[in-house]
């Protein structure tokens, strides 16, 4: 059992996968599903670091079981409080009834208020220690990465760190759970998916983060969503570190909507510019076709985002609207931006989304193009301007 669990020194894996849930939050697309990551410390003092959502505890308590058998649990340490991490905190209360709960100030509050739990606990400050024999523990406050409350957990002794939802991503773990031991292709991606549309509003808090753990020796990375990390511990740290700094690669997001075909024309004439002025990474997404999640994704990939939509009912086209909305909450930094839009009898499309330019604060590229009904010679010329307006300010990055 030891091998199929064993992560370093008395540290054991035992997460579960949810290959059931369509929506992640009700909200993201969870094509490869995901894991909820708990992990038991297995010393002269045994400690749980995290549970699992309440509906795999079952398959939960038996692999804690697998491990330790019938001793008990000391200690439950709670990096953070969403219900995918938390949930199975009653049921371990209840089949561990002197468990002491680790967290800080912030965390037991919202363990009464989820979960009515109250008991024994141990209340940590930025700094604490908790010994545990032969493992030694140190607690980080990270607050808002992404909750109030979050924390996280190293083991001095091995170098092991339990980062919460810090370095996850989407995905579930098929077979192993160790980077060594899988292919982690497909986690790269779905890594900054899980970035930009989970924890990319608190860049500022992810950078505190990096910087109060930078001079951490780190072996292994535990987070609470996707591989135990070991042999990819700087490349995972550097996706987190670019990403929370806005960085991006050149390259140009046309994300747009289209009634019935007109807005989708300029969309395509923008992006053939782009490419005959040299600019290889263009990603069209039709905001009907594409979930946000992976517009948001390519948004902070890329640095380009030039936005299109139709006129409708005097407002911007509402998908699109939607996928602006969704940009401001997340206060993304260091784009350039363009725009267009498309009318019938009044236009509003292109106005509005000259409100959401103001309010984001990005950088305007371009002069907007707004088109009457359909595609005429002065539209692809306007379009082709766009273009090369972006293309030109995209390559004074590259000097």
């Amino acid at each position: 059992m030891d091998q199929k669990t064993l992560i370093k020194g008395k540290i054991h894996y035992v997460g579960v996968n949810d290959r059931h849930k369509h929506l992640f939050e009700g909200m993201w697309p969870l094509p490869y599903g995901v894991s909820y990551n708990s992990y038991l410390i297995d010393d002269d003092i045994v400690a749980l670091v995290d549970t699992v959502d309440a509906c795999f505890f079952e398959t939960y308590l038996r692999k804690i079981r697998g491990v330790i058998g019938d001793r008990p649990i000391q200690y439950l340490i709670i990096n953070h409080m969403e219900p995918d991490h938390s949930g199975s905190i009653r049921l371990i209360k209840q089949h561990y009834p002197d468990i002491i709960i680790v967290g800080n100030k912030q965390t037991f509050g919202m363990i009464e208020g989820y979960y009515g739990v109250t008991g024994e606990r141990y209340e940590v400050k930025d700094g604490s220690m908790l010994d545990l024999g032969h493992h030694k523990l140190k607690f980080y406050l990270t607050p808002m990465v992404h909750w109030p409350e979050t924390m996280m957990t190293f083991d001095e002794t091995d170098g092991v760190l339990f980062s919460g939802d810090a370095f996850g991503c989407f995905g579930a773990l098929d077979g192993g759970f160790l980077d060594t031991r899988i292919n982690t292709d497909r986690y790269w991606e779905e890594m900054t998916r899980y970035y930009a549309n989970i924890v990319g509003k608190y860049g500022n808090p992810v950078q505190k983060a990096l910087a109060k753990l930078s001079g951490l020796p780190v072996t292994v990375i535990c987070s609470t969503h996707g591989p135990v990390w070991t042999e990819n511990i700087a490349r995972v740290v550097g996706v987190y570190d670019r990403l929370s700094r806005y960085e991006a690669e050149e390259g140009v997001v046309i994300a747009y909507g289209s009634m019935y075909g007109n807005t989708e024309q300029m969309a395509e004439a923008i992006a053939a510019e782009l490419s005959v002025q040299g600019i290889r990474n263009i990603v069209m997404h039709d905001v009907s076709q594409s979930h946000p999640s992976y517009i948001l994704k390519d948004i902070f990939k890329y640095r380009g985002l030039i936005v299109g939509s139709p006129t409708y009912s005097n407002q911007i086209y509402p998908e699109v609207e939607s996928l602006l909305s969704k940009i401001l909450v997340r206060e993304v930094k260091g784009r350039y931006l363009g725009w267009f839009g498309s009318f019938t009898w009044a236009g509003a499309a292109v106005k509005r989304i000259a409100e959401f330019a103001e309010k984001s604060k990005l950088e305007i590229v371009g002069d907007p193009v707004e088109m009457k009904q359909a595609m005429k010679d002065v539209t692809y010329e306007q379009c082709g301007n766009l273009a090369r307006a972006m293309a030109d300010r995209l390559k004074k990055d590259r000097k």
